[in-house]
């Protein structure tokens, strides 16, 4: 088995080495599924099979020991030297293969329940979030807030609350879905949402938004305009870039795009059933549904909700709701 393991082990480091150099698109959650259920079989062979096969070898050494102390007894030697103790754990030992597999199932085990159903952490790798998350934040998503979904095929068993707007959700990239983005809920399904020249409306309604001071951005080193804004009671700050222009450049084709109207103001869309319209909170430096389109209910992940570390500012830990 030593060596069928070695080959186990060398095509899961083959492919995480593969999905880190960017050689072929990784899927973690996969992965982990299948680090879970071969480390599973391997625990399972160790209870029932190996396991009692290596404490029948320790026996059977002890016995045969015992054979031997009672024979030499009988001719009369009774200090009998050697402890068969060392060569009795050394048999029940675990190999290194049944170390490797085995050994680290209850761990894997539990980090796959966690992060499948309970909660999952994320970093932030851009921007678009600033200032509500900032490049480097390490954060938490509840995966069961929106309802429990099976692993790797992501459908939901069982519902548990809506998303609302105001709501910082993952989800899946609708474009590649292989890829997790993170955005604001602004726009529920049947909703008609407008972005016209930077002044956010929701079924006609213009979101309530009072000037900040300016936001000093430390990695661009540019300041940019800051609003405090309140949509369903959910208040936040977004930023603008009095630089960019109002209209959306580049928008590309995606599902429902006939719901949309683009102007030189910006655009006007109504949500199709089953999807919700995204923005980031960096209005204008966020590649969002204004550009790509809706999300589909299917691919939610789950609610963003608390910023568990940041090496580069540890004022960053906490939550941002």
């Amino acid at each position: 088995m030593g060596p069928i393991t070695g080959v186990v082990l060398a095509a899961f480091v083959a492919y995480a080495a593969g999905w880190y150099a960017g050689a072929i698109e990784g899927n973690f959650s996969l992965l982990l599924f299948l680090a879970t259920v071969v480390t599973g079989v391997y625990w399972v062979a160790e209870r029932l099979y190996f396991l009692p096969q290596r404490r029948r070898v320790a026996d059977v050494l002890a016995a045969e020991h015992e054979q031997r102390k009672a024979a030499l007894a009988k001719q009369g030697f009774s200090q009998i030297e050697g402890d068969i103790e060392p060569a009795r754990q050394k048999v029940l030992a675990q190999p290194w293969w049944l170390d490797w597999t085995a050994g680290l199932f209850p761990v894997i085990l539990a980090v796959f329940l966690l992060r499948s159903f309970l909660f999952e952490p994320f970093k932030i790798p851009s921007g678009s979030m600033i200032p509500t998350l900032r490049v480097g934040d390490l954060i938490l998503v509840n995966k069961y807030h929106y309802g429990i979904r099976l692993p790797v095929l992501n459908t939901k068993v069982w519902h548990n609350h809506d998303p609302q707007r105001g709501d910082v959700i993952v989800f899946r990239y609708p474009p590649q879905p292989s890829l997790d983005y993170i955005k604001r809920v602004i726009g529920l399904p049947g909703d008609e949402v407008a972005y016209l020249n930077k002044q956010l409306t929701v079924n006609g309604k213009p979101v309530p938004r009072v000037a900040q001071p300016d936001f000093f951005d430390k990695d661009s080193m540019r300041y940019a305009k800051q609003w405090r804004e309140t949509l369903d009671g959910k208040a936040y700050n977004t930023l603008n870039d009095a630089d960019r222009p109002a209209f959306v450049p580049g928008a590309t084709e995606f599902p429902f795009a006939d719901g949309c109207r683009y102007s030189v103001e910006g655009v006007v869309c109504k949500v199709p059933a089953g999807h919700y319209f995204m923005m980031g909170d960096n209005r204008d430096n966020s590649l969002d549904s204004r550009y790509w389109g809706f999300v589909p209910e299917a691919n939610i992940v789950g609610k963003a909700f608390f910023v568990w570390m940041n090496f580069g500012d540890l004022s960053r830990i906490g939550s941002f709701e």
